[in-house]
C-alpha cells in the first residue's frame, strides 16, 4: 500500500468545504492506502492562538475526524506537536530550502497581507514544516487542493536538494492526490470566495457541528440571484452563487452539476434550497451528534491521540534519526 499523509489545522470547526474537499476523501482512502492523519497544531501557531482555545479546538478536530469515519485502529490519528520528529526534520529542511524558493510561495503573500514585516517567521517557513510532516514518514501520496500544490512541489524540491547535497536517495518523491468533485466549496455569502472556517461571518459557511435548524437557516439565507435554477451547465458560468449551491448538491450526491440541473432546472431556488437542506441534514447531522458524544469523554479522545502519536513516532523517529546521521549529527 502507498503511504498517505495529510493534516488539518485545529484553528476552528471544519466546514462543509473541508468535509467535501478533504475529510470525506480521507475516509475513502482508508480502504486502499496506509493513512497517517495529523491535527497540525504546530502549523496553527504560525498565527496567534489563545492556548486554552487551541487545546479545545485540537480535541474538537479529533472528535470531528473520528465522527466523519477516520478509523484510529486501522490507521494513525495524532497531534503534530506530540511527535518531535516533525520539528527536528523541519529545522534541517529550514537549512536546505532556499529563501528564493520561499519568497515565491503565494500563500505566504496572501496570509501576510500588506504588513509582511509583522508576520511571524514561522508563517514564512510554514512550507518547510509541511515538507517535514510528509517526509518524516516517507509518505508518497498527499491529498491536496490546488492551493497546496505549490507547497507540495517545494517539498519535492527540498527532498531532491537534500538527496543531492548528501549523495543519497533517501527521501522519495511525493505525488498529489486530487480527489472529489467539490474540491472548492465557496462562501454562502459570496460565491467568488472559498468557504473558510476563518471567515468573520458564520453565515458564510456550514460547520460540521451545526444542528439541523442552523443548517436550514444558513441555506435559506444563502445568497442567490433572482433567476430560477438553470437547466444547462453553461448558464452557471456567470452565476457564482447558483454554481456553488449546485456544486454542493452534486458533491453530496456524488454526481455532477449536469445531473443536478436535469432534475432541478427551471425550479425556483426556494424549492432547490429545501432539497439541498434535506441532503445536508441527512449527511451532517450524524456527524454533529457523534462529535458531541465523543467530546463528552475527553479521556478516551486523549488515549486515541496518545496511541496515535506513539505509532506515528515509531515510523518517523528512525527516518529522522537517519536524516540526522546523514547530515553529520553525532546523536544522543
Amino acid at each position: 500500500m502507498q503511504r498517505v499523509f495529510s493534516g488539518i489545522q485545529p484553528s476552528g470547526i471544519p466546514t462543509l468545504g473541508n468535509y467535501l474537499g478533504a475529510i470525506r476523501n480521507w475516509v475513502k482512502l482508508q480502504d486502499s492506502h496506509e493513512c497517517i492523519f495529523c491535527v497540525v497544531d504546530l502549523h496553527a501557531i504560525t498565527v496567534w492562538q489563545e492556548p486554552a482555545a487551541l487545546r479545545q479546538q485540537s480535541l474538537e478536530m479529533t472528535a470531528i475526524l473520528l465522527a466523519c469515519g477516520i478509523d484510529p485502529n486501522k490507521h494513525i490519528l495524532f497531534l503534530q506537536s506530540a511527535v518531535r520528529a516533525h520539528a527536528q526534520l523541519a529545522w534541517i529542511f529550514n537549512c536546505v530550502a532556499r529563501l528564493g524558493w520561499l519568497n515565491r510561495m503565494t500563500q505566504f503573500k496572501d496570509k501576510a497581507g500588506k504588513d509582511r514585516e509583522a508576520a511571524s517567521s514561522g508563517l514564512f517557513v510554514y512550507p518547510n514544516l509541511m515538507a517535514a510532516d510528509i517526509h518524516a514518514y516517507h509518505a508518497t501520496r498527499v491529498p491536496v487542493g490546488d492551493d497546496q500544490r505549490q507547497h507540495l512541489e517545494l517539498a519535492n524540491d527540498i527532498a531532491q536538494k537534500f538527496n543531492h547535497d548528501y549523495g543519497v536517495d533517501f527521501f522519495p518523491n511525493i505525488e498529489p492526490l486530487i480527489m472529489g468533485p467539490a474540491a472548492r466549496v465557496m462562501s454562502l455569502r459570496d460565491g467568488t470566495k472559498k468557504m473558510s472556517k476563518s471567515d468573520p461571518s458564520d453565515q458564510s459557511r456550514i460547520n460540521l457541528n451545526d444542528d439541523a435548524e442552523t443548517i436550514a437557516l444558513k441555506i435559506r439565507r444563502a445568497k442567490t440571484d433572482p433567476l430560477p435554477v438553470p437547466s444547462d451547465v453553461s448558464e452557471l458560468a456567470e452565476r457564482p452563487e447558483a454554481r456553488n449551491l449546485v456544486g454542493i448538491y452534486a458533491a453530496l450526491t456524488e454526481t455532477d452539476p449536469a445531473s443536478v440541473l436535469q432534475a432541478h432546472g427551471g425550479t425556483g431556488f426556494g424549492s432547490f434550497k429545501a432539497a439541498l437542506t434535506e441532503l445536508l441534514v441527512d449527511q451532517l447531522s450524524p456527524i454533529a451528534a457523534e462529535t458531541r458524544r465523543l467530546l463528552e469523554d475527553e479521556a478516551s479522545l486523549l488515549q486515541i491521540l496518545r496511541s496515535g502519536s506513539e505509532r506515528a513516532a515509531a515510523i518517523a523517529d528512525p527516518i529522522v534519526a537517519e536524516a540526522e546521521r546523514l547530515v553529520g549529527f553525532v546523536g544522543g
